[in-house]
């Protein structure tokens, strides 16, 4: 208000603008007068309103007002990039997806995988009975007495055959609860390492060329961890079942706590634990050696299957032998 005073001011002390002059000059006078006013309001107004009278950041705008933006604009930038990218001296990038596939969580009660591990148990424990017996020439009653020992030993390996399927079904469920565990808690790149289908990423190794040392050791490196999650489902299955039996000892009747020393209990524990721990790891890297060897000498994908397999039982066996030999211990 107080540059429009001023200006009205001005123009009524001088006498010399006639009323044409006035008119041709108003809308200079009116542009003066917003100009003023804006200043006058700018310098009166508080510091913490700077910024929107353009006294904080420095401000650039820039204006054109012949410029007009076409309608086929957006589309010829769409069409230009599009030709960019499509001639062949383009530079390609490709970012690696990490496909993750889980298996059903309950995969273990399937009825083939249940059959499978119900044959391979039975065997297990059966096929020792198979074998023909040395003394031929009894009695009767020794062999009476045999065929009563030999009916109460089909029922035994029939107990530890169904204890063996449900251990096996334990352990193939605990992995599934694994892998899903670890989907949710670390990243995308380690779970899908975890998770990898050993035997096909062994055939794709194959086809890369790779020098025999190499390729043996992608391999092995490959099923260490993708076999990781399986021998800590068993480890975790077994130190189960220890601390179970454990309890179970401790927190029995009365009359047996009595006699049991809970400090030779807890070392037996411990040592058994221990125990568990070599074995699982023993299986886990003669499993990786085995599978690398395997997919050299058979095909990647079945060699590196059976490789695995044979590690996996022959890490204890090797491993106890290797212990009772050097360290006279028993494992």
């Amino acid at each position: 208000m107080a540059g429009i005073a001023i200006v009205m001011d001005l123009l009524r002390k001088n006498p010399s603008l006639t009323g044409r002059t006035v008119h041709s000059y108003g809308l200079f006078s009116a542009k003066v007068a917003a100009s003023a006013a804006a200043t006058s309001a700018a310098a009166m107004a508080p510091f913490a309103t700077w910024a929107f009278f353009g006294k904080g950041v420095p401000q650039v705008a820039y204006c054109d007002a012949g410029a007009a933006i076409n309608g086929d604009y957006i589309s010829r930038i769409r069409s230009v990039s599009e030709n960019v990218f499509e001639e062949e001296d383009s530079v390609d990038y490709s970012t690696k997806e990490y496909i993750i596939e889980l298996k059903p969580l309950f995969s273990a009660f399937h009825w083939k995988t249940l059959a499978l591990t119900s044959l391979r148990s039975f065997l297990l424990f059966y096929l020792p009975l198979l074998e023909p017996h040395a003394n031929m020439d009894d009695d009767d009653d020794d062999f009476l007495q045999d065929t009563h020992e030999e009916r109460v030993n089909l029922v035994v390996p029939f107990k530890k055959s169904v204890k063996q399927i449900v251990r096996e079904t334990t352990v193939v469920t605990t992995r599934r609860v694994l892998e899903r565990l670890a989907v949710h808690y670390v990243s995308q790149r380690l779970a899908w390492k975890l998770l990898k289908d050993t035997p096909k990423s062994a055939a794709r190794k194959a086809q890369r060329g790779m020098p025999t040392l190499t390729y043996i050791y992608s391999v092995g490196r490959t099923t260490f961890r993708g076999h990781f999650l399986a021998v800590l489902a068993s480890w975790l299955v077994q130190v189960g079942i220890d601390v179970y039996r454990f309890f179970s000892r401790i927190c029995g009747s009365k009359e047996e706590t009595d006699e049991i020393d809970r400090a030779a209990e807890l070392q037996l524990l411990g040592r058994k634990i221990y125990i568990a721990t070599l074995r699982c790891g023993a299986s886990l890297i003669f499993a990786s050696i085995g599978a690398g060897l395997g997919a050299i000498i058979i095909r990647p994908t079945t060699g590196q299957w059976i490789g695995c397999a044979l590690g996996d039982l022959a890490g204890p066996v090797i491993l106890s032998l290797c212990f009772e030999k050097l360290f006279h211990v028993e494992l």
